[in-house]
């Protein structure tokens, strides 16, 4: 099956969350993904749930990749990155800034064996300006970028986005600069550097509350469920629980409040538009809810679809995999790992009709490729022997996905 990024090459320096998500859906457009860690590896192969070096979290950012060991602080192992630099399409890394240009293995300083190169550079807070040198995580990131300031419930302790939003973020923004200069290359020939960050990210997703603040209406405050721009769009209250309610322009409103028996609200001032009812979304709610409070989740969600305004559940995850259409859309796959066994991960989010995205092979063991991808480079089985016993390189040992696969079962009994 084809595949929008088959025969290109990439070279992947992350760990933990946004460049490993970044490097894994070029993976799933058919990218030759080499992924190299550092001896010990990439620490989410230690978090919760680990076998050994093999863990569920390293699972679901780390498919469709070949993985290596290499050691960077040997000037051997900088000499093989070389290589592998000079035959590469695309190259990222989320080290700190200055890290890569320590050992010689910036942008230029690599551009010079390959003009082509596209290197993306994913940090905290980006590679200039007087914070480059800070450590980055989602965490910090999310709270200097205004994230926790509008999550959550005015009054209530800071709360931050339930996923890593910046982490994500970064990855996704990083992934669209890749492809624009990807194509950019096709038409030049010219390579390029990328440098995205997770404080950008957070910042450039606050599209709602930057134009709240930029057209002089306040700093934007926590809303809890509800929209800063539209009401009444939020989680309602029903007899056994909440569902959620998106009756964002003037048609839909309408419609809600024919449905739920309530068409005398259309008429009032305070609810005669959008600027309105967010206004006096709180009074709104509780008239709301006067109502749905008297009947089931499912009576509503029946009423509303029927009557076109948009309206869903609150899932838990279990149901979320569970659903029908989550499956039906392919966001629920399953791959065979040698340790993890039959294991499910997440399928690709976007479809394309000529190129699908697929998930061809699981994450790759601690050290599983270096052996091929050094023989790829022309190293003979002796060099690759030599470096390995110098710790320039790590491979797997024979038979150890078995191995930590039995002390996984065994420690569960």
């Amino acid at each position: 099956m084809k595949q929008a990024l088959s025969g290109v090459r990439v070279l992947d320096v992350t760990q933990v969350m946004a460049g490993p998500f970044c490097t894994m859906l070029l993976g799933d457009m058919g990218a030759d993904v080499i992924k190299v860690e550092p001896p010990g590896g990439d620490p989410t192969r230690k978090m919760a749930g680990s076998l050994g070096t093999e863990s569920p979290s390293f699972w679901a950012i780390n498919r469709n990749k070949r993985g290596i060991v290499l050691n960077l602080k040997d000037e051997r192992g900088r000499e093989i990155f070389r290589s592998l630099a000079a035959r590469s399409d695309i190259l990222v890394e989320n080290y700190r800034p200055g890290v890569m240009d320590s050992f010689g293995l910036g942008y230029e300083d690599l551009r010079k064996v390959n003009p082509g190169l596209i290197y993306a550079s994913i940090s905290g807070f980006g590679h200039t300006g007087p914070y480059a040198q800070r450590g980055g995580f989602d965490l910090v990131a999310q709270g200097m970028s205004g994230i926790m300031s509008i999550t959550g419930e005015v009054g209530l302790p800071p709360m931050k986005c339930g996923i890593p939003i910046t982490d994500l973020g970064a990855g996704l923004f990083a992934l669209q600069a890749i492809l624009a200069a990807y194509v950019h290359r096709l038409r030049t020939g010219e390579g390029q550097y990328i440098d995205a960050s997770l404080l950008e990210a957070g910042v450039a997703l606050s599209v709602w509350e930057s134009a709240q603040y930029f057209s002089g209406r306040g700093i934007p405050e926590p809303m809890g469920s509800a929209h800063r721009m539209s009401a009444p769009y939020q989680a309602i209250r029903c007899a056994d629980g909440y569902i959620t309610l998106g009756a964002a322009n003037q048609r839909t409103w309408e419609r809600f409040a024919h449905a739920i028996g309530r068409p005398d609200l259309i008429e009032r001032p305070e609810y005669r538009d959008d600027t309105n009812r967010v206004k006096n979304r709180h009074q709104l709610a509780r008239e709301i809810e006067e109502v749905t409070s008297t009947r089931p989740r499912a009576h509503w969600l029946k009423v509303l679809d029927e009557a076109g305004v948009p309206c869903g559940p609150i899932l838990n995850y279990a149901e979320v995999f569970a659903d029908p259409h989550v499956q039906e859309r392919g966001m629920v796959q399953e791959i065979d790992h040698p340790v993890g066994g039959r294991i499910r991960v997440l399928g690709p989010a976007v479809k394309l009709s000529e190129t699908p995205a697929r998930i061809r092979r699981p994450s790759p063991l601690y050290g599983e490729h270096t052996a091929e991808v050094l023989r790829e480079l022309g190293y003979s089985d002796e060099d690759i022997r030599t470096l390995a016993e110098a710790g320039v390189v790590t491979m797997a040992r024979r038979g150890e996905a078995a191995e930590t696969r039995r002390a996984g079962g065994a420690a569960g009994e």
